[in-house]
């Protein structure tokens, strides 16, 4: 197959991968996309997935997360009549110290918070090159990124602002920084790339750090594709390009656990709540398996479960901080939530296994199949209690995660998409709740503040995007306020 530019030049597929490879894809407009010096269609590039109008949640309603989530939301209140549940009303009953003694609960907070998600484009900064990472840490008063261009920016957000402190020029970096993950106690930060090291930097502080940690792999192409922190601080968790899962030990200074886990690169890690002892990985495989780090040994590496019913690998894992349930992102263009009490059959695993097998398109440069437009058809042996779907995971590995527990009582999921947007859903429903448009590239990473109604995307156009709620954000269009660029900062 070929592509059109709207010059009416023929573009094969090697050119447009290497098109992609060298970052020379850019949006020029909300339906067009450059490509060298040609543009062709957005919407022929993409042809979106679409979003299901009455995804089966038969699943999630048999399951405890229905209650669990209409409990903390605030919705099982059914008492009042809607009306006196609006913002204004509950206002007025907060003053006249009713219920609760003239505050919220907070079901009644993550009730409103649930009704005010981020719709407007309020700041945005712009990097020369790609940005891959984005991320608020600890109580959301810092705000972190990682650009190709091979810094990582510090920025103070306190003042719902983006005031850059501190800029750190990354090292041993192999095309660009892939993955960052800040401490639980905010006072540290890593990083990994094409290296055989992850670097460790300290986020305050006049004493710069910036330690480089062995992983000792066997394969000196090597790569760590994700990163989180165990709850402590002290285990640093890594997924890579070997198959295996990595634990770097930091009071020991080494590299304290390395277990064989998948079949091709592992993308994706997770720690399931603050015990730190059970952990998730998600790889090309497409599938995801559960590991205890107590049963766990370098020599016969079993997981303790297998969760299945992906057809083509998963980027992203989050798990909802519980031990039980947990989200995965998918080449085969869904989101999928999982009980992780409900593991995969045999049979669910080899369907899994044969339907990756079947795959022939490389989601880094070229489009999605139309078979996986057309309706999604369930795996045999599929144990997730819901799919989501209605955007578009293509060139890179697209994180999704669950809205914040605080103000939102986690009833959201929200994901990056490769046609440049934000796509926000119900959690219960499967229905799309928002989509946020501003890119003019990937959205690679999104993170949302863990208690204000703020969401920031970061993209590879180059554009760090702060999402807020506004009561009118059409009459905003064009509005919104921009700060300086990171060349100027």
């Amino acid at each position: 197959f070929g592509w059109r530019t709207s010059s009416e030049q023929l573009v094969d597929p090697h050119t447009l991968q290497t098109f992609c490879r060298m970052g020379m894809l850019h949006f020029k407009g909300a339906d067009t996309l450059s490509m060298g010096g040609g543009l062709m269609s957005r919407k022929y590039y993409f042809q979106l997935v679409s979003a299901a109008t009455s995804p089966d949640n038969s699943g999630i309603l048999s399951n405890d997360i229905y209650g669990i989530v209409k409990q903390q939301s605030g919705s099982t209140n059914t008492s009042q009549p809607e009306s006196r549940m609006c913002l204004p009303s509950l206002l007025q009953q907060r003053e006249c110290g009713m219920p609760c003694g003239g505050t919220f609960s907070r079901g009644d907070r993550c009730r409103i918070g649930s009704r005010l998600l981020p719709n407007y484009k309020m700041h945005t900064l712009n990097y020369p090159s790609k940005a891959f990472c984005g991320t608020f840490a600890g109580n959301g008063e810092v705000f972190m990124t990682a650009c190709q261009d091979c810094m990582i920016r510090i920025y103070d957000t306190k003042q719902a602002t983006f005031r850059e402190v501190k800029s750190i020029s990354a090292r041993d970096v192999g095309w660009s920084i892939l993955d960052m993950a800040v401490s639980p106690n905010g006072a540290h930060f890593v990083y990994s790339s094409w290296s055989e090291y992850l670097h460790l930097c300290n986020v305050f502080g006049d004493d710069e750090v910036h330690e480089a940690l062995p992983l000792c792999p066997d394969d000196r192409r090597f790569c760590i594709f994700a990163l989180q922190f165990s709850c402590d601080g002290n285990d640093i968790l890594g997924g890579a390009n070997d198959s295996c899962l990595y634990v770097y030990d930091r009071e020991m200074h080494h590299r304290s656990l390395r277990i064989r886990a998948h079949d091709g690169d592992v993308n994706t890690v997770a720690f399931a709540d603050k015990t730190s002892q059970i952990l998730f990985s998600g790889g090309d495989d497409g599938l995801c398996k559960v590991w205890d780090r107590r049963t766990l040994s370098e020599g016969n590496p079993k997981p303790v479960g297998i969760l299945a019913g992906h057809s083509n690998g998963i980027t992203f894992v989050d798990s909802k901080g519980d031990a039980r349930y947990l989200i995965t992102n998918s080449k085969d263009q869904s989101i999928k939530l999982w009980d992780m009490r409900a593991f995969s059959s045999k049979e669910g695993i080899e369907s899994t296994r044969i339907a990756v097998a079947y795959q022939n398109w490389d989601y880094r440069w070229q489009r999605v199949p139309k078979k996986l437009l057309d309706r999604y058809v369930k795996l045999a042996g599929d144990t997730s209690l819901m799919t989501y779907q209605g955007h578009t995971v293509l060139q890179t590995l697209i994180r999704c995660h669950f809205s914040p527990a605080a103000t939102t009582a986690q009833q959201f999921i929200y994901t990056g998409c490769a046609s440049g947007r934000v796509v926000v859903y119900d959690l219960l429903t499967g229905k799309v709740a928002t989509v946020l448009s501003g890119h003019r590239g990937c959205v690679r990473d999104v993170s949302w503040h863990p208690n204000l109604p703020v969401l920031v995307s970061s993209s590879w156009d180059g554009a760090i995007c702060e999402w807020v709620y506004s009561s009118d954000p059409d009459s905003k269009k064009g509005r919104g306020k921009r700060t300086r660029s990171a060349r100027q900062q």
